[in-house]
């Protein structure tokens, strides 16, 4: 077999380079794509448009892109009876859910697109929901803490406190991020989830696939449709198909998650995605693992280290503490099941000591022996009781002295309820505060 040996020469910045290429002889069906960026002038010479030919390498991997998550999306929807895509609206899920509706996922109803509502995030990101519910034509199942009505934030807040992402960041995720996610991914019976995480958001993330064992569920598959994809493929994705986006984006946030933790980038939002084109210096939301910089900012994990994962994809994330406290059936510590066995407590007419605890609470955590010491020891004496208080707050707050966990309450005959105040949580200072209560 014979081969053409020719040489192309330019000269860029003063200096005159030669590029030798061996080319396979040409057959009657070939046919020869002249790059467009290339412009032959002579024989032996070649002018090249760099910014061309930028571009059009950019919309080659693109469009290579889009086939992959493509391919990815069809085996999910076709191979798997339940596919399911929780979709958190940010710049990644967008693009999702564009090719969801380009393939005739969305209105065939072979996936599902669920949405979880930690009543922490910003007003834009659920009206946002509406504008891409209407353009697409489906509605996204919501879900949100357990027990509490979609929407409803001051249930939410009676129930868990408005305060508990700042008492117990894990506990926070646990609640509002993790359960109701799993449980929507339960409920809808999905067997293959749908996400949007890739290589390019950072270390943790850095060696996903385009498939995987999810960590929850039990053996759930999870798509990575995204995984190759950087967050500049994302944006040029929404640019070439004017894709809905948040809004967000045009007020300088390169990612969008809770309110109360997440920033823009930089602070000033001199950077902003805007008609479909970026303003300011995007270098700051583009390089490797910046995307999710304005992300849990503040936020500490229970070891001290720096939170950069909300806890969705992480194993085990689902129970934050290992156990109930004084659950063991030799404790001396009665457990109060219900509101109303606490009021019967209260109207019992005979003196009790009340803890109300958190058992994610590490404080709770930490007097727990002590006072099961002081159940052991003083038990025969006066009823000892617990009650887990973090999920009736309105209730603890109003009946038993309860802002902050633990709270140790002594309940006298007449039903006044008075609050231990000391941090000095030792049998012999509870046995003292007993005593001089009901003296």
């Amino acid at each position: 077999m014979k081969f053409a040996f020719f040489a192309l020469s330019a000269i860029y910045g003063g200096v005159t380079l030669t590029a030798a290429f061996v080319a396979p002889p040409a057959s009657p069906a070939a046919s020869v794509r002249t790059n467009s960026a290339l412009q032959v002038a002579a024989q032996d010479k070649v002018t090249f448009d760099q910014e061309q030919f930028i571009a059009e390498s950019k919309e080659m991997r693109l469009k290579h892109l889009e086939e992959q998550a493509m391919y990815a999306l069809k085996i999910s929807c076709e191979n798997y009876g339940n596919a399911v895509f929780p979709n958190a609206m940010i710049a990644g899920d967008v693009v999702i859910t564009h090719l969801l509706h380009r393939l005739g996922y969305i209105k065939d109803g072979k996936c599902k697109i669920m949405v979880v509502d930690t009543f922490h995030l910003f007003p834009e990101t659920m009206e946002f929901l509406k504008e891409i519910e209407e353009f697409y034509d489906f509605k996204a199942e919501v879900f949100c803490a357990e027990g509490i009505p979609v929407g409803d934030k001051a249930a939410f807040d009676k129930r868990y406190g408005a305060d508990l992402w700042k008492e117990n960041i894990e506990e926070y995720d646990r609640v509002c991020k993790v359960e109701p996610f799993q449980r929507g991914l339960k409920t809808l019976k999905t067997d293959c989830m749908i996400n949007g995480r890739t290589r390019w958001q950072g270390f943790e993330r850095a060696w996903i696939d385009l498939f995987e064992n999810a960590p929850i569920g039990g053996g759930l598959a999870k798509c990575n449709p995204l995984a190759y994809w950087t967050l500049e493929d994302t944006f040029d994705y929404i640019a070439k198909y004017k894709v809905p986006h948040h809004p967000l984006h045009a007020k300088g946030y390169p990612s969008i998650g809770d309110a109360k933790d997440t920033i823009p980038i930089p602070e000033d939002g001199s950077v902003r995605f805007v008609d479909f084109k970026f303003e300011g210096d995007k270098t700051q939301w583009l390089d490797y693992a910046s995307e999710r910089k304005g992300r849990f900012v503040g936020l500490a994990n229970a070891d001290g280290s720096t939170k950069t994962e909300c806890g969705i994809h992480v194993s085990g994330a689902e129970k934050t503490w290992d156990r109930d406290l004084w659950e063991s059936d030799k404790s001396k510590v009665k457990k109060i099941e219900s509101v109303d066995a606490a009021i019967q407590v209260k109207d019992a007419g005979k003196p009790s000591v009340v803890v109300v605890y958190a058992p994610w609470c590490q404080y709770s955590q930490k007097m727990e022996d002590e006072f099961e010491s002081f159940a052991e020891k003083y038990g025969g004496e006066i009823d000892i009781y617990s009650f887990r208080g973090d999920e009736e707050r309105e209730f603890v707050q109003a009946n038993l002295n309860t802002k902050s966990f633990p709270t140790v309450n002594v309940v006298k005959p007449d039903g006044t309820v008075v609050k231990y105040e000391s941090e000095v949580r030792t049998v012999d200072a509870f046995k003292k505060f007993v005593d001089e209560t009901l003296a």
